[in-house]
């Protein structure tokens, strides 16, 4: 099936167009609802709901953009909702966690793959978490997050530096555990 027909057969309430939908994206917006939530079951939980307000809302697209796009700002909405619901202040963990970025950890962050960038993200504070998902790989501008999350602008900006100098923090970590490692391979007898 195309994504035209999946589309029109889901409009219509066809369980094979929906099955279809489901085994297309199922992983993909799985994985949204995981980088919000760490929890698996949660995050199961999340994609059944998301996939339920697609089926009732599908006729709401119109075409304009990517149909991946219109469905994963509803898992990314569906999971900050249940965010919002489980801990109303949702940055008040990632401010008590504030750090000062240092010039050389801001370099080794960059040259961070995207694979290690995203198994960091369980290890960060739930806010930071969030606020870094929507910036560095939704896409949403700081306003748009201030405006999603009941946050000002510069809350926005400012927990997002503290998202990366986190990240930086464990990047860093992870580099001298690497080199620990080495060091002692590299001693031990043959």
């Amino acid at each position: 099936m195309t994504e035209k027909q999946i589309i029109e057969g889901c409009q219509a309430g066809d369980p094979s167009a929906r099955r279809e939908l489901y085994e297309r994206y199922g992983s993909k917006m799985l994985g949204v609802c995981l980088r919000y939530v760490r929890d698996r079951e949660t995050a199961h939980d999340l994609l059944h709901d998301g996939f339920i307000t697609i089926y009732t809302k599908i006729g709401d697209y119109r075409g304009e953009g990517a149909f991946e796009g219109w469905m994963r700002r509803i898992f990314v909405n569906i999971s900050l909702g249940y965010l919002r619901r489980q801990r109303p202040m949702l940055g008040a963990e990632a401010a008590a966690e504030s750090r000062t970025l240092s010039d050389d950890g801001i370099s080794a962050l960059e040259r961070l793959s995207a694979e290690e960038l995203l198994g960091m993200f369980g290890q960060l504070a739930e806010g930071y978490r969030v606020i870094l998902n929507l910036y560095a790989v939704e896409g949403y501008s700081h306003k748009e997050i201030g405006e999603l999350l009941h946050i000002s602008e510069n809350t926005s900006r400012s927990q997002y530096s503290r998202a990366r100098g986190r990240l930086q923090e464990l990047l860093l970590r992870q580099r001298e555990r690497e080199r620990a490692s080495l060091d002692g391979a590299a001693h031990e007898p043959e």
